[in-house]
């Protein structure tokens, strides 16, 4: 019986995390003026993941001490992104420990949502909508890791078309630093966050300081990487689950 509601709880977590990341992806469509509402799919992202992934996960040492850590975790991160959000343009400070949370957070909830995976004896459409939920997820972080570190140090991504404004684009009329973060529309980077993961490159935004290239090749051989370990995952318990049955004929 706990066995089954641990299964239970796991699906509903797979199910809330693609939710949340569709509505989020979603709002970055709005016209522009209502991408604001992006910015509160963010802060209510890092609590879907400790809603989702924060259960005990019964393997390796000590489960329960890395389920509080990783709970803890997304805490400090929901508090980071508060503070990030209100904090002027002027203030680049505040996006720094964001960079770091962030990043820290989102590989450990990967891991996490591929050792859940890992526990699934069945295919079923729950764990595809848990697998595609993680990539998403990595798109969106990123996005939000290339916003961050476009306010820390302007002029890290360049764009090569022509587009109706900057990479970052304010919702009012004019830029003004000394609006708050959450004034700003991020949507060309998040546009460019999964072209780098799906190592699409058409060429329109690209990196320009060393530290955005090298976040971008990150980003491309995280993607790459959850892709083949995923998709292995799958392939093989679909594989064994077709032997199962040949055995029980």
């Amino acid at each position: 019986m706990q066995l089954g509601s641990s299964m239970r709880r796991r699906h509903r977590g797979y199910v809330v995390l693609l939710l949340t990341c569709l509505g989020l992806m979603v709002c970055l469509m709005l016209p522009r003026g209502m991408r604001q509402l992006a910015t509160v799919g963010y802060m209510v992202m890092p609590l879907v993941l400790i809603q989702a992934l924060g259960m005990p996960i019964q393997e390796g040492r000590w489960p329960g001490v890395r389920m509080q850590g990783f709970r803890l975790l997304g805490v400090v991160t929901l508090v980071a992104s508060l503070i990030w959000y209100l904090t002027p343009l002027s203030q680049r400070g505040t996006g720094v420990p964001l960079l770091v949370l962030w990043t820290l957070l989102v590989i450990w909830s990967c891991e996490r949502l591929i050792r859940n995976l890992s526990f699934e004896k069945l295919i079923n459409r729950e764990v595809l909508l848990g697998a595609l939920a993680g990539y998403l997820l990595l798109g969106l972080a990123a996005g939000l890791l290339f916003s961050a570190l476009e306010t820390v140090a302007p002029g890290s991504f360049s764009a090569s078309r022509s587009l109706d404004g900057p990479v970052l684009r304010w919702h009012g009329a004019t830029a003004d630093p000394s609006s708050p973060v959450w004034a700003v529309d991020f949507v060309e980077l998040n546009y460019f966050a999964f072209v780098t993961l799906t190592t699409t490159g058409y060429g329109d935004i690209h990196p320009v300081t060393p530290q955005t290239q090298m976040l971008c090749v990150l980003v491309a051989i995280t993607g790459t990487t959850y892709l083949a370990l995923v998709m292995g995952l799958l392939i093989s318990r679909y594989t064994a689950r077709g032997v199962e049955d040949d055995l029980e004929r």
